[in-house]
C-alpha cells in the first residue's frame, strides 16, 4: 500500500514536470525559462528519491540526488550569468521594473497622508 502511494506521488511529479516544461519552452522571458528549468531539476531530484524508496536502495539514490541537485544549481547559475551577460543586466532590471511599476504606483497612490 505504501509503495502505491510513492508510485502515485512519482506519477504526479512527472505530470507537474510536464506543466513546468510549458514554462521552459514558452517563456515569455529568458528568466521564466531559467526558472522552468530549475523547477524541473528540483522535481527530478525528488523523483530520484522516490525511485530510491521504491527500489529499496535509498542510500545510493540519495547520493545521486545530491549530485544532481548540485549540478542543477550550478547549471542554473551558469545559465543566469550567461543570459544576463548576453542581455545587459540593466535592460533585464528595467524590463522587470516596468512590469512591476503599475503595482508599485497603485500601492503608493493609496497610502494615507500623501499629498497628490
Amino acid at each position: 500500500m505504501l509503495e502505491n502511494s510513492f508510485l502515485y506521488a512519482g506519477i504526479w511529479l512527472i505530470f507537474l514536470m510536464l506543466l513546468s516544461m510549458y514554462r521552459l519552452i514558452a517563456g515569455p522571458t529568458v528568466l521564466d525559462r531559467i526558472l522552468g528549468g530549475n523547477i524541473i531539476g528540483t522535481k527530478t531530484t525528488t523523483l530520484l528519491l522516490l525511485i530510491g524508496i521504491l527500489v529499496g536502495d535509498l542510500a545510493m539514490y540519495v547520493d545521486i540526488a545530491i549530485a544532481y541537485a548540485l549540478l542543477n544549481f550550478i547549471a542554473t547559475l551558469g545559465a543566469t550569468r550567461y543570459f544576463l551577460r548576453k542581455k545587459h543586466a540593466d535592460e533585464v532590471l528595467s524590463e522587470y521594473l516596468d512590469r512591476e511599476a503599475p503595482l508599485h504606483d497603485e500601492q503608493h497612490s493609496s497610502a494615507p497622508g500623501e499629498n497628490s
